[in-house]
């Protein structure tokens, strides 16, 4: 498998922020936002780089503390990358027959039916000018049909631009499915070598307030306790 790295933190962002869990870091995207903060991530490796199941599975007993942590999160890099889809499906089944709680960190431009009907929760993005990527809205129409209380989406806002395009989103897929119900979440951008954004944090609450509350701004936990360049944690 094509992995940078396992490892147990506490859950930085989106509606889980606060809960202890196994991060399994997957190798390869081809998305390359412009916003990224895992650009490490990007590259595929070499087969020096690669893991069996067996060491995968001994590693996340070992930093879950012989399995007292029962929950993991695959993420990348892109855990959907047409690389990694296969191994993220045998990966997940062998979680889910040990009795691991499984999220799957999407990047919102496609819906895998195999992964997502196999773990138990979707954390999905969807992305904003900021990042140079746009997310179909009909992404998060067919989650909501498909995947309803199974899911959150998360935007990265950076400044009022991208919170506008989300709100216009919103109200878009508001207006196709006036019953949806799901917790989006806003992240106040928390950019590598800066300083704690508080201007931008204050604006993404203030602006969200305006627009009538629809969505959930939190922010990056992690980001706050050892800054925004720590990796793995």
């Amino acid at each position: 498998m094509m992995i940078h790295s396992i490892y147990s933190a506490t859950e930085g962002e989106g509606i889980y922020i606060g809960t202890p869990q196994v991060f399994v870091r997957f190798r390869g995207c081809t998305l390359k936002c412009k916003n990224c903060d895992s650009i490490y991530t990007w590259g595929h490796g070499n087969e020096n780089d690669r893991w069996s199941m067996e060491s995968v599975l001994a590693e996340i007993n070992e930093v879950s503390h012989n399995g007292k942590i029962q929950r993991v999160s695959i993420t990348g890099g892109d855990p959907l990358d047409d690389n990694n889809i296969g191994d993220v499906l045998m990966l997940s089944g062998e979680l889910k027959s040990k009795g691991y709680f499984v999220n799957v960190e999407a990047s919102g431009n496609k819906i895998d039916h195999r992964v997502f009907d196999l773990v138990d929760f979707i954390s999905i993005d969807f992305k904003t000018p900021s990042s140079g990527i746009e997310t179909p809205l009909e992404i998060l129409a067919s989650m909501e049909r498909q995947y309803h209380g199974k899911f959150q989406v998360k935007s990265v806002i950076q400044d009022e631009r991208d919170f506008n395009i989300v709100y216009q989103a919103y109200y878009l897929l508001a207006g196709e499915m006036p019953d949806m119900n799901f917790s989006w979440c806003l992240t106040p951008a928390y950019n590598l070598e800066e300083k704690f954004p508080h201007e931008r944090f204050q604006n993404v609450l203030k602006w969200n307030e305006k627009a009538g509350g629809y969505f959930r701004v939190i922010g990056q936990q992690h980001k706050w306790i050892f800054g925004p360049d720590k990796k793995d944690v």
